[in-house]
């Protein structure tokens, strides 16, 4: 991938809990490119005990990371890093996503997600689904393989 295909853009990704972390995708070859991910708001800042705040910091920098390995393909696109951001947040259970997820009152986790591409202007969503351990990559089959 060349750094002229991402010119001024940003790769952003929205989940749970207060905290926000970005990082330059990688300065040598991407200094025009920024990753932001950010937590969320479920509970407040003040109620979390400072390892819980670092175990999830340390979470949000592996995304980043996972999201930065995921452009430096030669053929990767910008959708590649933001989903490979999401599916570390879906898999940790720090976050209410995938498999941190609240449980509904009838005990289970029922799971969305949704995924937007704006150069083709495709769209792809998920809802309610419970037995899809990353709903972003379900949410990406919809999008680029069904005519929804």
């Amino acid at each position: 991938m060349t750094p002229a295909c991402f010119y001024h853009s940003i790769v952003s990704a929205a989940l749970l809990l207060g905290l926000a972390v970005s990082m330059p995708v990688s300065a040598a070859d991407f200094s025009d490119v920024v990753l932001v991910i950010h937590g969320g708001t479920a509970r407040a800042k003040g109620s979390l005990t400072p390892e819980r705040e670092q175990a999830m910091r340390v979470v949000m920098l592996e995304a980043l990371a996972a999201g930065r390995d995921a452009l430096a393909g030669e053929d990767a696109k910008a959708i590649d890093g933001v989903i490979a951001a999401i599916r570390v947040l879906e898999d940790s259970p720090l976050f209410n996503a995938g498999r941190g997820a609240v449980f509904t009152a009838d005990e289970r986790n029922e799971l969305d997600a949704s995924i937007m591409e704006g150069t083709k202007l495709q769209a792809g969503a998920v809802a309610g689904v419970t037995i899809v351990k990353n709903p972003i990559l379900a949410a990406r089959a919809v999008m680029e393989r069904t005519e929804h």
